[in-house]
């Protein structure tokens, strides 16, 4: 049983490693290629200061805690697979107003599988974490602190038709559950499919039809959702450090909620789009990005987001280095919430310098900062927060292996 009380279906969990051992499995026959492995350890201890860590405008008291964060980064490399993955675990514990200790884990998993025709990819695996500390950064909005439990498993296969153009098809798959009675378990299932083309050697067009089928799994009034669209993009290559893409297309959204006295059905045409625009330097590179987008959220319901986030890094010298990372986010609320009410509108803006420093050939200190700030529609009073961190990270030797 779920600690929250909710039942859990495992069985299509399997699906991503059934998957991916067929790949694998597809690279035993080609024993003679050459193939590169490794394995490299790490642990990080951590100091964390929150001067408000629920982001709440309701009278608060500041929190210290602490972090113990043990990983592992493998990768495997042959001529026609690559692996990578990096297993983790967060130990993580908060004293003053909020006494709380729990344990993130994450198991993400990428593969890559080509043929002279064919690319096979994988993404996915297992995510455990905090809603306060990645569901918030990803929508800017603030659900719950609790522990959200997330599976996805996202297969993709690209056929060359021509030197030109291209067959591209994907399935998205997630099941995401929440560790509170509060919150709205739900399942997210889709596929995409199209072309791509290469106009030139700078620039490429996409074009692709998707579906997406969004349902709550628990809540007691449900809600299923459908949004089938057409997106188009344009990805130019100024020159060899600069790279631009643009998208766009519309989403045909109907929601049906659930109810006792029955069925309630809204339609509605979203138009999703966005941008994104990468610089590379001799020492540094800079990112920025718009986009607007639909997503499911644990109030049960289908949120829409524009997002902006602008990253860059710099390096200062071999052993000294710096980064910014700045994300805005303006939410609201696209169908009926299943768990009944009105979903406010609401702003998000975070803003996050970091300096990291290694200081010995398998030691490396960082020290950052993080201010949020948010509002929404139904408070009063806006929130804000000011959290400082410092973190020691031990990198062992790597280990390789090489046939």
């Amino acid at each position: 049983m779920h600690p929250s009380g909710k039942r859990r279906d495992w069985g299509w969990h399997t699906v991503y490693v059934v998957f991916v051992a067929g790949i694998v499995a597809l690279d035993v026959a080609s024993r003679s290629e050459a193939a590169e492995w490794s394995l490299l350890p790490s642990v990080g201890v951590k100091g964390v200061y929150n001067s408000n860590l629920l982001l709440t405008p309701l009278p608060h008291d500041e929190i210290y805690g602490y972090w113990v964060a043990p990983a592992a980064e493998f990768a495997g490399k042959t001529e026609r697979l690559e692996v990578s993955s990096r297993i983790a675990a967060d130990v993580v514990g908060y004293f003053g107003g909020e006494d709380r200790q729990f344990t993130n884990a994450f198991t993400p998993l990428s593969v890559r599988y080509k043929t002279e025709k064919d690319l096979l990819g994988f993404t996915g695996g297992f995510a455990r974490d905090n809603t306060m500390l990645s569901e918030l950064q990803e929508t800017g909005v603030v659900l719950q602190f609790t522990q959200r439990n997330q599976w996805t498993a996202n297969p993709t296969w690209t056929r060359r038709l021509t030197e030109k153009l291209s067959a591209q098809s994907g399935v998205q798959f997630s099941d995401t559950t929440y560790e509170s009675s509060r919150l709205v378990d739900y399942r997210v299932v889709g596929g995409s499919g199209g072309l791509l083309y290469q106009l030139s050697e700078r620039d490429q067009i996409q074009l692709l039809g998707s579906y997406v089928h969004f349902r709550t799994t628990d809540a007691r009034v449900g809600l299923q959702a459908n949004f089938p669209g057409i997106n188009m993009s344009l990805t130019h290559a100024f020159d060899e450090s600069v790279t631009a893409t643009i998208y766009g297309g519309p989403r045909f959204l109907s929601s049906t909620s659930q109810t006792p006295v029955g069925d309630i059905t809204a339609h509605d045409t979203v138009w999703l789009a966005g941008a994104s625009m990468k610089k590379s330097f001799e020492r540094a590179t800079l990112q920025v990005s718009l986009a607007r987008d639909l997503v499911p959220s644990g109030f049960g319901l289908l949120i829409q987001t524009n997002r902006g986030e602008l990253s860059g890094s710099y390096e200062i010298s071999e052993t000294l280095a710096c980064s910014l990372n700045v994300v805005g986010v303006l939410t609201s609320g696209k169908t009926t919430a299943a768990i009944g009410g009105v979903f406010p509108d609401s702003s998000y803006v975070s803003l996050t310098p970091k300096l990291s420093w290694k200081f010995f050939e398998w030691w490396q200190a960082e020290v950052s900062y993080m201010y949020r700030w948010r509002d929404t529609d139904t408070a009063i009073d806006s929130a804000s927060s000011h959290a400082t961190t410092f973190m020691v990270t031990y990198y062992p030797p790597k280990f390789s292996l090489s046939y």
